[in-house]
């Protein structure tokens, strides 16, 4: 009988928003400090090594789908089950950021909707609903694609995409389609995994030991592709893109190992914590800005050494996730309040 939840996945869902607001937070401080990698490398690798926060979410979203798939389902009754639970949170906090957040801009809120623009942390947004659109298709053809040698193929085509765009000039299309593309491998590989779940815990128990050795060396070359990429080019998105080939190897392999550990915790506090976790993802860039605005601002203007001490970016980060996961709680105690909110 088919397996429709894994509590591992909760964990990697709240691993992966964690993820995210440590990847904000850190770029705050690499941002106020003009982007200074030299003087703040510490910053840099916390910023590096969490950049499979959202192609692991990508991921995350392949597994789920396919797991909860109902090969009876209706197309319209998948999109309307689906979509009601990403797209009006989604559409709820693009409002938000739009008039309130981020009230500078250079064009109309469906526009922004559209493109994920009303602030930073929405981009992605419009290409996940694009995987989940194509999604039936995907599943159709899962057995076709569950093939070593199509696999093969689609995953050099996907490092070829990922190199093009990230060392040789970056891929200009239609914003949302363009981060589908970056992420289909990840999504399929997370598709397939959810059919093959016992079958990947034992290939990983067996080389758990090579793969965290891995995980070790990609994590490392990320920062270091990051760190020296950006001194030589001063192109901000040498270390702030995540659409790169090492980027890719480093999430199938930190995804993988993660996956496997948290197969043996056996925890209720991650199921309700990872409800949360959307709500986290859309109000944590408020608090992110408010604890900036009111307090990190004004100790960077009289102390600003202080942002170059190793506690600073850890302490930062646990503030703000803190003070979202808290709110986020209080908002999911109020009755349909989460079907807005997310």
């Amino acid at each position: 009988m088919k397996k429709t939840y894994n509590p591992a996945i909760d964990i990697l869902r709240f691993t992966s928003i964690l993820a995210v607001i440590l990847i904000h937070t850190t770029t705050r401080t690499l941002e106020v400090n003009n982007l200074n990698v030299a003087a703040l490398p510490w910053t840099l690798f916390l910023n590096q090594i969490s950049r499979f926060a959202v192609p692991l979410f990508f991921m995350i979203s392949g597994f789920v789908l396919e797991l909860s798939n109902s090969n009876n389902a209706n197309y319209f009754v998948y999109l309307k089950k689906r979509f009601s639970r990403i797209f009006i949170p989604y559409v709820f906090w693009s409002g938000i950021y739009y008039y309130f957040v981020y009230t500078k801009h250079n064009e109309d809120f469906l526009r922004a909707l559209t493109t994920g623009s009303s602030s930073w942390q929405l981009y992605f947004i419009p290409s996940l609903l694009i995987l989940y659109i194509i999604f039936p298709l995907i599943h159709k053809f899962l057995k076709l694609l569950n093939n070593k040698w199509v696999l093969t193929i689609l995953g050099i085509l996907q490092v070829m995409l990922l190199y093009q765009d990230y060392y040789l000039h970056s891929i200009h299309f239609f914003y949302p389609i363009s981060i589908a593309a970056f992420n289909y491998y990840v999504f399929l590989l997370g598709a397939l995994a959810s059919n093959h779940q016992d079958s990947f815990f034992n290939f990983m128990k067996k080389w758990k030991i090579h793969l965290s050795v891995l995980t070790l060396g990609l994590g490392s070359w990320v920062f270091y592709e990051g760190y020296s990429l950006y001194l030589k080019t001063h192109n901000y998105l040498a270390f702030y893109s995540q659409w790169r080939p090492s980027v890719f190897l480093y999430t199938i392999s930190i995804g993988s190992i993660l996956y496997y550990l948290f197969n043996k915790v056996n925890s209720s506090i991650f199921k309700t914590i990872a409800r949360l976790s959307f709500f986290v993802f859309f109000v944590h860039v408020i608090i992110l800005e408010l604890l900036w605005h009111k307090v990190g601002m004004y100790i960077f203007q009289v102390r600003p050494e202080i942002s170059k001490q190793v506690w600073y970016d850890p302490l930062f980060f646990l503030v703000v996730a803190f003070i979202s996961f808290t709110i986020a709680y209080g908002a999911h105690k109020i009755p349909y309040l989460s079907k807005i909110t997310g």
